[in-house]
């Protein structure tokens, strides 16, 4: 026994040691998943198993239901949500689903936000309503203590009814209201009364699906969370049907909702004073140092109401069924940090497309300037990280281009984007159900950019989404490893912002933030990665042997304030006592002047003042200036670049001096990144790492390679050779030990001569609508719709183009061939091989192993959008827009057609260039 045993040991000895230079094994977590629209839930069984076999057949691994409204005439197939055919068809689905290895999440409701017929009017979204009175003394109030917007007459209720007094004198006179009528005499002097009343938003669900009308629920009520909850609970329960992987939650849209029936009592339990006697100072128009703070303290209320009594809750309930949480928080008045650390997959959105002058990338005429930059995308990633949860992900590609003109590669630069920001989990937004039968182009969700079937960018997304299922498992192996942990200073937004409710939505937060925002892209842009950081979760963070390691376990070697103004005096002391047990912390610009909140101010001044005078001193901020504390260090200065300079922390040269976007992360054989050339230049140079190796390979996600890069010691740290062109990605991984078995990297160069292929192309359709007959003879390269035949300016489809080269002598070491302009995507096939599909910029790839002596056959097959198609149908009046409620609004929601749309170029545009490659030695 005793021998098995040494042999056993030896072996996992030997497993655990050995480097892993292969592509991680693929999970259906790192395939992308997609949002799954089902309108008015009209499914079938058949057309459910159609869909879910075509969506894993292209190599999806996610869906998430979410029913919105249905199709026009189609009622009778319309299913009510949480019905028990609703829960069969779920149940059918989960079941199907799990055949083809793809996992289930469903929406917590239809349409967004949370809501439906089962919420009360009780328990609906609630606003505050304020009634205000004037008395003088000795006389009784003759008018009803009553709202006077006549829609919340019948729903709201009295909560509280002050009286304030000029002396300063103040009295609750909710118990002298009987029957609407106040029963008091005044006082001598002049009161003001303030009467404020639980009224309702009356928003209903937005895109709500049959069955899931209704009310949107109050989301800061307890009980209106759980009486929500639990009619999910009672259909799961009824239909024994199983739990999903993931229940979800979208973007917090809750307009107007502001208030909670027992906000006065919770505000008093957590700030330590009653929000009524200050209700003049509350609703002043005239900003004072007392109202910003009491509006402060108003907001933060709300925030932990929000977390506490909806997301925590949520997440309970979900963890009771055995499900997990996928949440966005944005667009919530509550700490986005907080509410994205509260769930066990936080998620971002991306909103509109990034221009980053890619070499040769076609930019839309028409598109959606992005909202989301990686400053507001790092949200849910930084919650992730300082809490250790092992994915963030993405409502990913809302609303770039319109519906029907987003190409592929178009698709690219904005994915990159996410990874580098930290999300590995991306869904798509979305896909859209549609019956085999339904004429085209099928059911449609209008804000998507529809990765389905009827989409002729379908074709060739099996090759997209094995680009993303490469590149998603790298990124959900190993454990983040960002540079900097970065203070987000919510109290100086809540202190500083106009208004009383404030909403942390990702097309506000350049207004909400802008200092924070500037000092994350500063941070960045120096080469250095950064996580965002609350208060809650800050004063958990620990140190051990100079770095700072959060509750979630992630480590970070120091933690910036961004010139935070505001900050409780328990945080402030946390980052001394931090810094005194071996922590660097940077302060940018100034130490935090004031401590948020209005209860016992002056007391709490007082203990500030005598805590900055004996640790902080020094106050001078115009020059770097290093102070060591204990073990640790304080940094003080106004530069960025030399106060992060000042930490001693390497750089990544990668996005400090040559623009590359980068992210990072820590494995058991040493670290790996993910890196894109987001930018308008190719890099051919010599990289300096900031992490240490013996060994370096690269990974390219695009076509699966994979090899050992050329790497050297300089000045002691490590360099790598990457050639990389505007546009691409690769995966860098380092060793910690030498790799002796692993095939060489291959770099070339270009020769100066090249061959350009740009006459005798035979063309002909393969797949089209309108169907295209015949072959065409080019003279030259030119998009499709100029060719004389008038259904090519309106058709969708597939053309092969054909060409025969006569090569008689092969002398290079590698031929790279460059298809130049293609609209849209092409498969590439040499002499009856199939080589490559081609998807994004650079449409190039390296044939010589393809490539004879002699005459050679190029075939490329090229699939155009089906942005000429639709077009024509509406210069046609052909009615296809059959959806009800919104039904296809065109960019940023204007209503219209696609009718004055130009006629974009298809097909294969060139030049198609051959080109000999040397390689580099």
């Amino acid at each position: 026994m005793k021998k098995y045993l040494h042999i056993l040991f030896s072996f996992i000895t030997l497993v655990s040691t050995a480097q892993n230079t292969s592509w991680p094994m693929v999970k259906a977590e790192m395939k992308p998943a997609s949002r799954w629209w089902w309108m008015g839930s009209a499914v079938d069984k058949t057309n459910l198993l159609y869909n879910i076999s075509e969506y894993a057949g292209k190599g999806m691994g996610g869906l998430e239901i979410t029913p919105i409204y249905g199709v026009q005439d189609n009622d009778k197939n319309d299913i009510p949500y949480l019905s028990g055919q609703w829960m069969d068809m779920y149940k059918f689905t989960t079941s199907q689903a799990a055949k083809y290895g793809i996992k289930v999440d469903m929406n917590n409701g239809t349409g967004w936000p949370f809501g439906g017929p089962h919420v009360t009017i009780e328990d609906a979204a609630t606003k505050v309503i304020f009634e205000k009175y004037q008395l003088e003394g000795g006389k009784s109030l003759g008018t009803d203590i009553v709202v006077t917007d006549p829609k919340q007459k019948t729903v709201a209720t009295l909560s509280k009814l002050m009286a304030y007094s000029g002396k300063g004198e103040k009295m609750d006179l909710t118990s002298k209201v009987v029957g609407n009528k106040l029963r008091w005499v005044a006082p001598s002097g002049k009161w003001n009364l303030i009467a404020v009343f639980n009224g309702k938003t009356f928003q209903k669900v937005k895109r709500a699906a049959p069955g899931g009308e209704g009310y949107v629920m109050n989301h800061f009520s307890q009980k209106a969370v759980n009486n929500y909850l639990s009619t999910f609970t009672d259909a799961f329960s009824r239909s024994n049907a199983p739990y999903p992987n993931s229940f979800f939650n979208d973007s917090y849209e809750v307009y107007g909702a502001d208030w909670t029936p027992d906000l006065f009592e919770q505000f008093e339990k957590r700030r330590g004073y009653r929000l009524q006697d200050y209700l003049p100072e509350f609703l002043s128009e005239n900003k004072t140092d007392t109202s910003s703070r009491i509006i402060s303290d108003y907001r933060e209320t709300l925030g932990e109401l929000l977390l506490e009594n909806f997301t925590n809750q949520w997440t309970t309930w979900a963890h009771s069924h055995g499900s997990t949480t996928r949440n966005q928080a944005h667009g919530s008045p509550a700490n986005l940090i907080d509410i994205y650390a509260a769930v066990d997959i936080p998620e971002c959105e991306s909103f509109g497309i990034s221009d980053f002058h890619i070499k040769g990338l076609r930019v839309d005429t028409i598109r959606k300037i992005n909202d989301s930059d990686l400053s507001m995308l790092k949200y849910a990633s930084s919650a992730a990280h300082i809490t250790g949860k092992p994915y963030v992900s993405s409502e990913t590609f809302t609303w770039l281009t319109e519906h029907f003109r987003t190409s592929l590669s178009q698709l690219k630069p904005d994915l990159d984007l996410l990874f580098t920001s930290g999300v590995n989990h991306i869904f798509f937004h979305g896909t859209t159900y549609s019956p085999k039968e339904a004429a085209w182009p099928g059911w449609k969700f209008y804000a998507s950019a529809d990765m389905s079937p009827t989409n002729s960018i379908w074709r060739d997304s099996q090759s997209f989404f094995d680009y993303v299922t490469r590149c998603q498992s790298f990124l959900q192996e190993g454990k983040p490893d960002s540079d900097f942990l970065l203070y987000f200073p919510v109290y100086d937004m809540w202190y500083n912002q106009d208004g009383r409710l404030l909403m942390f939505d990702i097309h506000k937060m350049q207004r909400r933030a802008p200092e924070f925002i500037s000092a994350v892209h500063d941070i960045v842009n120096s080469g250095y990665d950064v996580d965002y950081i609350s208060d809650k979760y800050l004063l958990s963070t620990k140190t051990s042997a100079g770095k700072l390691i959060t509750s979630g376990g992630a480590g970070y070697k120091a933690i910036i304030v961004p010139g935070a103004d505001i900050m409780p005096l328990a945080t402030l002391k946390h980052l001394f006592q931090l810094a005194k047990e071996g922590a660097t912390v940077v302060f940018l610009d100034n130490y935090p002047k004031d401590i948020p909140g209005f209860s016992n101010l002056t007391q709490r001044k007082e203990e500030l003042g005598k805590y900055k005078k004996v640790v902080c001193g020094r106050t001078d901020f115009k020059q770097t200036n290093i102070r060591t504390y204990d073990k640790g260090r304080i940094i003080t200065g106004s530069d960025y670049s030399l106060t992060l300079q000042a930490c001693d922390i390497q750089h990544e040269e990668m996005r400090s001096r040559y623009g590359l976007h980068y992210i990072r992360r820590a494995n058991d054989d040493g670290y790996h990144y993910f890196v894109s050339g987001l930018h308008e230049k190719d890099v051919e140079e010599w990289i300096t790492l900031a992490v240490n190796a013996e060994s370096v390979m690269f990974f390219n996600p695009l076509d699966g390679t994979s090899g050992l890069a050329r790497s050297r010691k300089q000045g002691g740290k490590t360099q790598v050779f990457l050639q990389l062109r505007s546009g691409e990605s690769i995966i860098i991984k380092t060793f910690n030990k030498k790799l002796s078995d692993v095939p060489p990297w291959n770099y070339y160069e270009p020769e100066n001569t090249s061959l350009v292929i740009d006459q005798g192309w035979k063309v002909k359709f393969i797949d089209s609508t309108p169907a295209i007959s015949g072959e065409f003879v080019l003279n030259k390269l030119e998009s499709w719709t100029e060719l004389d035949q008038e259904d090519l300016k309106r058709n969708m489809g597939t053309a092969l183009y054909s060409a025969e080269m006569n090569f008689p002598e092969l002398k290079a070491d590698n031929w790279q061939l460059n298809l130049g302009d293609v609209r849209e995507s092409a498969r590439l096939k040499i002499n009856g091989q199939d080589v490559v599909t081609l998807w994004s910029v650079p449409f190039s790839a390296n044939v010589g192993k393809y490539l004879k002596q002699g005459k050679n056959l190029i075939e490329i097959e090229v699939t155009n959008l089906p942005a000429n198609r639709i077009a024509d149908y509406d210069r046609r009046n052909i009615e296809w827009r059959i959806f009800k409620e919104i039904n296809f609004v065109k960019l940023n929601y204007i209503k219209g057609d696609f009718a004055g749309w130009d006629i974009m170029p298809s097909g294969l545009l060139g030049p198609v260039i051959l080109t000999p490659l040397k390689t580099i030695k």
